[in-house]
């Protein structure tokens, strides 16, 4: 009898193990937006994108994060901007400023801002 308390005991460790370890899976999963709906808009006319790009470049930041990159000049692209910012409950009216990038669920403006997101992003 005393040997099923032990094994009973050491499965009921394991299994609360194994369902902490879940648990914390999902909340890492769930604070990492998708990587398939991320964007960044730029124009290849623009400081700012520039300076975003070195930063991409400079750091790799393609091999740790999927982004598609979108060039504003295409109205398609232009067109896909407008819609993720009024997504974001941006006032489109005021004009939409590039860099833009889009993480699926949130728009960041600027190029210190988007920077800022990617050394944040990758360090996770």
């Amino acid at each position: 009898m005393n040997k099923m308390k032990i094994i009973f005991k050491k499965n009921g460790v394991l299994v609360i193990l194994a369902a902490a370890a879940i648990f914390v899976g999902a909340i890492i999963y769930a604070k990492k937006p998708a990587e398939a709906n991320m964007i960044l808009f730029y124009s290849n006319s623009c400081p700012h994108c520039k300076n975003v790009e070195s930063y991409i470049n400079d750091n790799g930041i393609k091999d740790k994060i999927k982004f598609e990159e979108k060039e504003i000049s295409n109205q398609a692209n232009a067109a896909l901007l407008e819609r993720k910012a009024r997504q974001c409950n941006f006032n489109v009216a005021q004009g939409i400023g590039v860099p833009f990038f889009f993480d699926g669920t949130n728009c960041i403006m600027g190029d210190e801002p988007i920077i800022n997101y990617f050394k944040d992003y990758a360090s996770q």
